[in-house]
């Protein structure tokens, strides 16, 4: 299986979220053996004598040989640590059953996506304070609660469009569009003057449409405290700004663009498996995906140096944003003995430290200063900025409105792309009047929680 299918189908089903949710928010610090050295304290190449069977539970179902290599090159380090990986396709709704059963399922997890940061402690060990560590890695946010943090990121993305620079060049394409009128303007080229699908929308697999999602935030505001700290407060969010910025301009390209003919013909026919292979070979225009999509696209054909990477089609002020983030990451099981977290600990830092694995992936350096992929000049121009995380006092907030909403951003929200999609194509409901009834899901979520709105 594709990595692409596995990783954004991240997102579990509503009732798995909603469970989740609702378990207690008052979880205290975390509680395992004090004793653990963090992992900022361990040097590869020390506790040689270590022993341990360590099972990894994983989604990367596609490179399971190169995982099992990963794990040869450790074993020579540390000849009595022997590392097993299980590869799992459904890999969200059943990594979570594991960790809500009780079941034993291993000591190494990427920690699933539809977990409540506050639940993270019952499950995982803290790895360190944030306060070192996130001076040591990138993404250290996505799993810090209370300054421990639970999990290191395998792999960096950004968050731009994947597109075919040989469709470009015969559609008469000279420079990337910067903004939405642009955009259209330019899969309108490639609608008149190639025979390539200018936009392919996913829409078949349904967790494609989740990708969106990821343009509401720094993309299309150039603000790193809008998606966690600015949303929760907003009014309305959802509005039109008139100036082709905010939430509103990002969701209005996707309608734009099934509405005027410029996706795939039969929206129901879509592949996931098949986009990779068809972007290489020029029948695809433009798809959206994370950076992580890119080594896909030019590992699926013979045109690996037609496939390029553009920042989201939105201008702030005159510069373009793109966000970054975390891919999975790394979480050692609270309930493994002392050696297998010492062990699982060892084996994560070498492969963040050492083995490349991130580089190899195309994904951003998970370390300070680390190297990146060639392609990502292509962002150069941009400013690459992460998230902040929620305001202290707040940091439940955004999961609250977004479960009770139903909107789900980057939760399993995938339908409400699909709906886009769907009345667009059949051109029964306008754009303002789908984001009118999101504003009212938000706002009714916000008065159900006693968020106060500015």
């Amino acid at each position: 299986m594709k990595k692409v299918k596995v990783l954004v189908s991240m997102f579990l089903s509503l009732a798995m979220f909603l469970t989740l949710a609702s378990c207690s928010q008052n979880i205290e610090n975390d509680t395992s053996d004090t004793s653990l050295p963090s992992i900022d304290e361990l040097n590869i190449g020390e506790h040689t004598d270590i022993v341990a069977d360590i099972k990894f539970v994983t989604f990367r179902t596609d490179i399971m040989d190169k995982l099992e290599n990963y794990a040869d090159e450790f074993h020579k380090i540390y000849p009595n640590v022997n590392i097993s990986y299980e590869g799992i396709d459904d890999y969200e709704a059943t990594t979570i059953t594991y960790l809500t059963s009780g079941m034993d399922w291993g000591d190494i997890m990427m920690i699933p996506l539809g977990i409540e940061k506050f639940t993270a402690p019952e499950y995982f060990i803290s790895l360190g304070t944030s306060d070192t560590l996130s001076k040591i890695y990138n993404y250290t946010g996505a799993w810090t609660y209370n300054n421990n943090v639970y999990g290191l990121a395998y792999t960096g993305n950004a968050n731009g469009l994947i597109y075919n620079k040989n469709v470009f060049k015969k559609a008469g394409i000279s420079d990337v569009p910067k903004n939405p009128k642009e955009f259209i303007a330019a899969l309108t080229k490639i609608k008149n003057n190639t025979d390539a699908i200018p936009l392919y929308t996913n829409y078949a697999d349904e967790w494609p449409m989740s990708c969106w999602d990821a343009y509401m935030g720094i993309n299309s505001t150039g603000s790193t405290k809008y998606y966690y700290q600015t949303l929760v407060h907003s009014e309305s969010p959802f509005s039109n700004f008139g100036d082709d910025t905010h939430p509103y301009a990002v969701y209005k390209i996707l309608y734009d663009s099934v509405a005027n003919g410029l996706t795939e013909p039969d929206y129901t026919t879509t592949d996931e498996s098949l986009c990779y292979s068809m972007i290489n070979e020029g029948k695809i225009g433009v798809l959206a995906f994370a950076s992580w999509g890119v080594i896909q696209a030019m590992n699926a054909g013979n045109n690996p140096d037609d496939i390029g990477y553009m920042p989201f089609p939105i201008t702030v002020n005159g510069k373009q944003y793109v966000s970054i983030n975390g891919d999975y990451s790394y979480g050692i099981n609270k309930k493994s003995s002392k050696d297998k977290k010492i062990a699982s600990m060892l084996y994560i830092k070498w492969l963040i430290h050492e083995s490349g694995f991130d580089y190899s992936e195309g994904g951003l350096s998970v370390l300070k200063g680390g190297k990146n992929p060639d392609f990502y000049q292509s962002l150069s121009d941009c400013e690459l900025l992460e998230n902040e995380p929620p305001i202290k006092g707040e940091e439940d907030y955004f999961d609250l409105i977004n479960s009770d909403s139903g909107l789900l951003f980057n939760a399993n929200g995938n339908k409400k792309g699909q709906n886009i999609v769907e009345h667009a194509f059949k051109g029964d409901k306008d754009f303002d009047a789908i984001m009118n009834d999101w504003n009212k899901a938000w706002s009714d979520a916000q008065k159900k929680n006693n968020i106060p709105v500015n």
